[in-house]
């Protein structure tokens, strides 16, 4: 067996609730500097919100992300893997969902997230994608 989700999943999940609006979850996105948050019910995994989904469906659409609440645009029931499993099967749940994040559950309970920049830095550290993923991030 290989590697495992929880030895490369990042551990410290920045969240949103689901009631809270697209301009704090794109202040979350900013302070820190990633393209995602995970959208979340009380301790329930919800959804997901990208940088790509607040431009396709917020702003493209002229909604107010300041008004626009976050369960309205977030991906809903997103692919998840839980801990023990194998990284090989998250790189095969992205390639067959056409995905790039994978929230981490154990027990219905949000533990993590993997992303593929997270997989390209830990297996194949050399690759440009896996190079980027290891930099520090710009402001």
């Amino acid at each position: 067996m290989g590697q495992r989700i929880d030895e490369i999943m990042t551990k410290n999940v920045v969240t949103v609730p689901i009631n809270g609006t697209v301009l704090e979850a794109a202040r979350l996105m900013q302070e820190n500097a990633i393209g995602d948050v995970v959208a979340v019910d009380g301790e329930q995994l919800w959804g997901l919100i990208t940088d790509r989904d607040i431009v396709t469906r917020v702003v493209a659409e002229g909604r107010p992300p300041q008004e626009t609440s976050v369960a309205e645009v977030s991906s809903r029931n997103p692919v998840t893997v839980q801990p023990g499993q194998d990284f090989r099967e998250a790189v095969l749940l992205m390639r067959s969902n056409d995905i790039r994040r994978l929230p981490v559950v154990d027990d219905g309970r949000l533990v993590g997230i993997v992303t593929l920049g997270d997989l390209a830095e830990h297996k194949d550290p050399n690759s440009a994608l896996g190079d980027i993923s290891a930099a520090p991030p710009q402001q």
